[in-house]
């Protein structure tokens, strides 16, 4: 296929949709092959959720099907990106010792095994350990071979590339997109918003004269030949500069990297919409107005053409694993391998001491308290157990089973509190306790203008004139509360659910379960959902008996305040929410009494005197709020202050713990305050660690892991195979918890390996556009992932990246069938992305999966 029969074929709007019924079958099939590698590069891209809901995404999603050194090799060369650390990195853990020379060996070998395995030798690996050694002592960063025309443009004119022909491609779509994605910060929005992205952007660039004050004469003359279709204006910029089909892969790629924040945020879009059946021509859109800046370029910048041409030519070239890609992963191998053999040993050691549990259960808890898996509620599980040994703590992804849509009170729409790769079955709306309809009515009208008139106040505040005689009038009016903030005095954190309601409405706030109507849709739980809702939940939590008089059920989320990542400190499994809601319908439905008597005629039956407690555990805090506590019976009032007490005490200990990573060495009642303060200090950059430090993922009885101090570096996951009829429950841990493990560890280990490519960069520069996302100072793309001060001290990393460890107590067999059943999974285990282990013989055995459904047991 040549290039004019491409350009001909898409000149106007109309020819891509012919393309199937054209005569000419070369043509269709090229066309065709275009459209499936535009399809390939957008899935490519990770999404991106916004700071409302932010939540942890593995960067690499797209690259999943190739083993780790393959999209090591594919970074590289798209966007020279790197998946390791430098090598000094590593260089410094083998001179202290923490490396051995058999961690290495042995990251050698699997590395050949690997490689044999796939091209049947091994090829670009050290001869020895003495050799990789050598190659450690030599960095060599990723160098790119794939770039973009405005990147010929800027090479072949000399001009600098931070005022260069990229930099303002990059600029002017970052404009145009914070404008048309606006989620209501912008007083200003695009006019032809209601209009898809690619058509509004054709609308406005019309009028841009940017680019030819840049220097680029002629550019909007070159626009005006675009298609009104996007794809067509994808298959004509590719005709335009000239990209053979062998580069198209590598040049689509890049396109989409070269405005990688806003490529990713539109395939937020694309997976919400795929979420809900349906589908989102957005980042398509977004790729043909890349491509278009590309095209227009280059055409009135012809003495580029050479400069481009041997771009592409090198882009055409055959793709072979980097040697230097290799050494640095059987690097970060070496390094897993040697952090991995220490906490094998913790593990294993504790369960061969003793061949009964650590404490023996009594026949009944005293109490039970269910947390998050998340890596935090490791040392909180493990202060309660110290203080109060009789209690039994569990643990469980913290939207506890149930995926419900939250609608705050007196709106129509809420958020989705459960994993993201979940859509909601439920919809629960707020409401407000012992209301009448009457007062319903007046506090829901009431909500409505308070906050249209902070929406009004914020307008005035920020328009472009009156701003300046607010300031001049009311500037000294808010002095108190600057040097009040400036001096750390601390102050309520005002959550955002209480948004337009007074304290004491907010205070009797509830999630209501009662079948109803919102917005033309049904809401609430029936009675057989709920039924059915019990039963699940129970079982998937190992949570069958004996029961305790009270079992709480312990949501989290995150105190902080100026913090446009605070959501990314609440619960992941919540949808980037904090937990309450769940935890309050979950023991809503376990407490009622219609659930509780078809629990007991199933046989699933729990005492009379149990009661569900919800609560929420404050992670920066490490304080527990309990809810509905009005709700408990007086017989019950012991046991509840009993409780209250022990977690008190948990959450002291836990502060102490966490004293030290935080930088506060005083005596423990200074710790608290401290620890308090920082929740309320709008200064404060790093207010708690997040999940930085994150390495494993157990899923197993309690017992295995109960007095292993794993130092809130383990998520943890209650799970009893034997219990486990049809092994449905495993089946969903391996799809579901230990994924989004997956991806909160794989965001972190990105941010932290190359912050510039897969991290937000210093949040002290970072500016909030469109309430969606950051810009790093006042331009550029949007930037994902984590900041830098969420996995730095500035000093050193506090996150060391390491692929997850997954240990599992569970069959082999059952645990291969699962793998053999969804390629998520496989992809994970087979390609290195995590690394699978089984517990056997009661955690005295560990076992690791080496790809292809074997398995070898570890020594020692």
């Amino acid at each position: 296929m040549t290039k004019k029969t491409l350009a001909d074929l898409s000149a106007d709007g109309t020819a891509l949709a012919r393309a199937d019924a054209a005569d000419d079958a070369d043509t269709g099939t090229t066309l065709a092959s275009l459209e499936a590698e535009v399809t390939r590069a957008c899935g490519r891209i990770a999404p991106l959720w916004p700071l409302e809901h932010f939540v942890a995404v593995n960067p690499y999603l797209g690259l999943l099907e190739q083993s780790f050194a393959e999209a090591a090799t594919t970074l590289a060369r798209i966007s020279g990106a790197r998946l390791t650390l430098p090598r000094g990195h590593y260089a410094a853990k083998v001179d202290a010792g923490e490396i051995a020379d058999a961690d290495l060996a042995q990251a050698l070998r699997k590395a050949a095994k690997a490689q044999a395995k796939t091209s049947g030798e091994a090829s670009g690996l050290p001869a020895d350990v003495a050799a990789l050694k050598a190659r450690m002592r030599q960095d060599v960063p990723p160098s790119p071979v794939a770039i973009t025309a405005a990147e010929a443009i800027d090479r072949a004119t000399g001009r600098d590339p931070a005022a260069g022909a990229a930099a303002l491609v990059v600029e002017e779509i970052s404009k145009f997109c914070a404008r048309y994605f606006d989620e209501g910060q912008a007083l200003w929005r695009v006019p032809a918003r209601d209009r898809g992205l690619y058509d509004a952007w054709r609308a406005q660039a019309a009028f841009d004269l940017t680019p030819e004050v840049m220097g680029f004469s002629g550019f909007r003359a070159a626009l005006d030949k675009l298609p009104a279709d996007p794809m067509a204006a994808i298959a004509v910029a590719v005709a335009d500069l000239g990209v053979p089909e062998g580069a198209w892969a590598p040049m689509l790629h890049k396109a989409l990297v070269s405005i990688n924040g806003w490529a990713s945020y539109a395939r937020y879009l694309v997976w919400q919409a795929e979420l809900d059946g349906g589908s989102d021509p957005v980042l398509r859109d977004l790729l043909a107005i890349r491509l278009s800046y590309d095209a227009a370029l280059l055409a009135v910048v012809p003495q580029a053409r050479t400069t481009w041409e041997e771009a592409l030519a090198a882009m055409s070239a055959p793709v072979a694993l980097d040697p230097e890609r290799v050494v640095d992963a059987v690097l970060q191998d070496a390094a897993e391998i040697a952090h991995r053999r220490g906490l094998v040993s913790r593990i294993v050691d504790a369960n061969r001491a003793s061949h009964t549990p650590a404490v023996q259960a009594p026949e009944r808890p005293v109490a039970q308290a269910a947390f998050c898996i998340d890596v935090r509620s490791e040392v909180f599980r493990r202060a309660l157990e110290t203080v109060a040994p009789g209690v039994q703590t569990i643990g469980f992804a913290g939207f506890f089973g149930l995926p419900i849509e939250v609608v705050p009170f007196g709106r129509h729409r809420g958020g989705a509190q459960c994993p993201v790769l979940l859509k909601p079955a439920f919809v629960v709306c707020e409401d407000v306790s012992g209301a009448s309809e009457t007062e319903r009515t007046e506090l829901a009208g009431s909500r409505r203008m308070r906050q249209e008139a902070a929406k009004s106040w914020k307008t005035f505040k920020q328009s472009a004139v009156s701003s300046f005689a607010y300031v001049e009038a009311a500037g000294l009016l808010f002095a108190g509360k600057l040097v009040g903030d400036a001096l750390g005095r601390t102050r309520p954190v005002t959550h955002p659910a209480a948004d337009g309601l007074d304290a004491a409405t907010t205070k009797r706030l509830v999630p209501s379960i009662a079948p109803g109507e919102i917005g033309g849709r049904l809401s609430g739980i029936t009675l057989e959902q709920r039924i059915t809702t019990a039963k699940t939940v129970l079982k998937a939590m190992s949570l069958t008996g004996p029961y305790g008089r009270l079992v709480m059920l312990a949501g989290h989320g995150s105190s902080t305040v100026n913090n446009p990542h605070a959501s990314g400190l609440d619960c992941g499994a919540c949808g980037g929410h904090t937990g309450e809601a769940n935890a309050r319908v979950t023991t809503a439905i376990l407490n009622d009494p219609d659930v509780r008597a078809a629990l007991k005629e199933a046989g699933a039956g729990v005492p009379d005197d149990t009661w569900f407690v919800p609560a929420l555990h404050d992670t920066t805090t490490d304080e527990v709020h309990l809810f509905d506590t009005a709700l408990l019976p007086q017989s019950h009032a012991h046991d509840l202050a009993q409780l209250q007490a022990w977690l008190a005490q948990a959450g002291a200990l836990t502060r102490l713990e966490r004293a030290a990573l935080l930088g506060l060495d005083t005596p423990g009642a200074q710790v608290d305050a401290q620890v308090r303060a920082r929740s309320t200090d709008w200064s404060q950059v790093r207010p708690e660690w997040g999940l930085a430090g994150c390495a494993a993922f157990v899923a197993a009885p309690r017992a295995r892991t109960r007095g292993v101090d794993l130092g809130g570096r383990a998520f943890l996951h209650d799970y009893e195979w034997q219990a486990d009829t049809g092994f449905g429950i495993l089946e969903l841990i391996m799809t579901a918890p230990m994924v989004v493990a997956s991806w909160i560890s794989l965001q972190y280990y990105g941010s932290s390996v190359d912050n510039r490519a897969f991290g937000s960069g210093n949040k002290v520069l970072h500016n909030v556009v469109g309430g969606l996302g950051v810009l790093e100072g006042n331009g550029g793309d949007l930037r994902v992932g984590l900041p830098l001060q969420s996995v730095s001290d500035g000093t050193r990393l506090v996150h060391e990246p390491l692929r997850l460890n997954v240990f599992i107590e569970a069959p082999i067999e059952e645990m291969n069938r699962i793998v053999a059943k969804h390629e998520a999974v496989r992809h994970l285990v087979d390609n290195g992305w995590l690394h699978l282990f089984q517990l056997a013989d009661e955690g005295k055995t560990v076992r690791r999966y080496v790809g292809a459904l074997a398995w070898e047991t570890l020594e020692g």
